[in-house]
């Protein structure tokens, strides 16, 4: 039956998805025919969830492993010779991870709005399909009440004018006998009304589903991007505060990006079952409820192959329309012979007359909606939604929820490197005497409030056994000193030049709380500054 079909064939990547492995919860193999009913079924697509945890709970034990180590296995030396290249590597990461969450979210906007629209369709054709359905039953529903009350009564009334006619009664009983034949064959026609119930609550299930996940998708593309970016200002500005922030919600972002993984796979290898074969699906599921030949006349729509209902459609509406034709014959003579005898059987005849052409109008409608192509369009419609549009959107999605994976794991494994580097700069700086001039942050500090002229350096103490004064250096040895060479001198030690730092420079006694790579550097100066004013100043 399936081999009929040339107007619908489904995509490659619901045939692929389609070979995926359908295993329950005890591992054993199953059908991978579409059966949602089935609890078997149901936990092969839960089974790919599974899976999908599982690849998340690999993930974060890579995670911790790689954070264990970096904890406990480095070493001081280790980390002094290698800190220009930690520096770049987590530059690089950085740059890594955030390209790849760029992307990811272009790729996620991408699937979520097709996924939507391929929903929409679906949606829209069941609208129609249901708005189909309900016209063929209010139709025949309508024809049928006229038929049975209306024509009933005024046939009633017209009988018993004309009870002293024979030849009038004769005409009336041929036209109730054509009533019943027109009632017969509506009789005939399916019913649709439990369909139509069916449609209607499935299109507005589906919608009210869709728009929440579609909702959902956009606040964490939204997140992604937000932590992204976040983690990216952490890192220019090391702020070990937003860095460790990030980092708690990188790793809940990471596990929604499993989680939604596990449900995108699981919801397209179900629809894609779907997909591979609609129409043994769809009959199945009609089948107590419809003749199988009304829908395969509806799914196929074929004019070339024979079918029973079509034939039987064809019949009764061919003998609706001849009994309606006979019907109006009949009226026509009795408004020429009949009325101008009885004058008052012209109201229920004018009425009698009215209602068949009402009925004839309807006739031509229900001819128009009981045809194949109305309904098969709207199938075919609603498949190429889902098993195109969706199906493809959901794989996009697939494709966003791993980017984002791989970006945050490589953001958490960037963000712990960055945070140690920026807790050893701190411990660097705390080392160093905050009146140290060749501690950077003093540098900025001096430069920041270089109006204050009296800022001592760090050379500059008072002894509580003598005076600042008592430390000036001889008149003659300033004067006789460049200019030049005094003015770097000063700006070296503090910016201002005073008397009070020349002696002290030659003592060769730095402050106790140097390092010795400051040691070294203040010991070498002190070796320039004895060349530059003598021997005059050495202790």
């Amino acid at each position: 039956m399936s081999s009929a079909r040339v107007d619908y064939i489904a995509p490659w990547w619901t045939y692929w998805l389609h070979q995926f492995p359908h295993v329950n919860l005890r591992f054993q193999p199953l059908d991978h025919t579409f059966k949602p009913q089935e609890e078997n079924y149901q936990q092969s697509l839960i089974f790919l969830g599974c899976v999908a945890a599982a690849g998340l709970g690999v993930n974060l034990l890579c995670l911790a492993i790689y954070l264990s180590c970096l904890c406990c296995c480095r070493k001081d030396e280790e980390e002094e010779e290698s800190k220009k290249s930690n520096s770049c590597c987590v530059t690089w990461a950085a740059v890594a991870a955030g390209l790849i969450c760029c992307v990811a979210v272009g790729v996620g906007f991408y699937g979520n709005s097709e996924t939507n629209d391929g929903v929409y369709q679906l949606t829209y054709s069941l609208y129609n399909a249901n708005h189909t359905l309900a016209g063929v039953d209010s139709l025949v529903t309508g024809t049928m009440g006229g038929m049975q009350s209306s024509l009933n009564d005024h046939l009633s009334r017209l009988g018993e004018i004309f009870a002293t006619r024979g030849d009038f009664v004769q005409t009336l009983h041929f036209m109730q006998q054509m009533s019943d034949n027109i009632i017969k064959q509506l009789l005939g026609l399916p019913d649709w009304e439990k369909a139509k119930v069916d449609l209607a609550a499935i299109a507005d299930q589906t919608a009210y589903v869709e728009y929440y996940r579609w909702l959902t998708y956009l606040l964490i593309l939204i997140l992604d991007l937000i932590i992204c970016l976040a983690a990216c200002l952490g890192l220019a500005k090391q702020s070990r505060w937003l860095l460790t922030t990030m980092m708690v919600f990188g790793v809940l972002t990471l596990i929604l990006s499993w989680a939604s993984l596990g449900a995108d796979v699981a919801t397209a290898v179900g629809t894609s079952d779907f997909c591979v074969a609609p129409d043994k699906f769809l009959m199945n599921q009609t089948k107590d409820i419809i003749s199988s030949d009304i829908v395969h006349y509806y799914l196929y729509c074929s004019q070339t192959l024979p079918n029973p209902f079509q034939q039987f459609v064809l019949q009764s509406l061919t003998v609706f329309q001849r009994s309606l034709t006979t019907m109006q014959i009949q009226i026509q003579g009795l408004l020429q012979f009949a009325v101008p005898l009885f004058p008052t059987a012209e109201r229920d005849l004018l009425s009698i007359q009215h209602l068949l052409n009402s009925s004839e109008a309807s006739l031509h409608q229900l001819t128009a909606l009981l045809d194949c192509r109305g309904l098969n369009k709207d199938y075919l419609d609603a498949l190429i939604g889902v098993c195109y549009d969706g199906v493809e959107g959901l794989l996009y999605l697939c494709l966003f929820s791993l980017l984002a994976a791989c970006a945050f794991s490589v953001m958490l494994c960037a963000i712990p490197r960055a945070w140690r580097q920026i807790a050893n700069r701190d411990r660097d700086y705390d080392d160093i005497d905050d009146g140290d001039p060749f501690n950077p942050q003093s540098r900025r500090m001096t430069s920041h409030h270089s109006q204050q002229a009296n800022m001592h350096s760090f050379c500059s103490y008072s002894s509580s056994m003598g005076s600042q004064t008592s430390l000036q250096p001889p008149a003659q040895t300033v004067t006789n000193a460049p200019l030049s060479e005094y003015m770097n001198q000063s700006a070296l030690f503090g910016g201002n030049p005073r008397y009070e730092n020349v002696p002290l420079i030659g003592r060769g006694s730095p402050p106790p709380s140097y390092s010795p790579t400051m040691r070294a550097t203040y010991l070498s100066m002190t070796e320039d500054q004895i060349r530059h004013f003598g021997e005059d100043f050495r202790a």
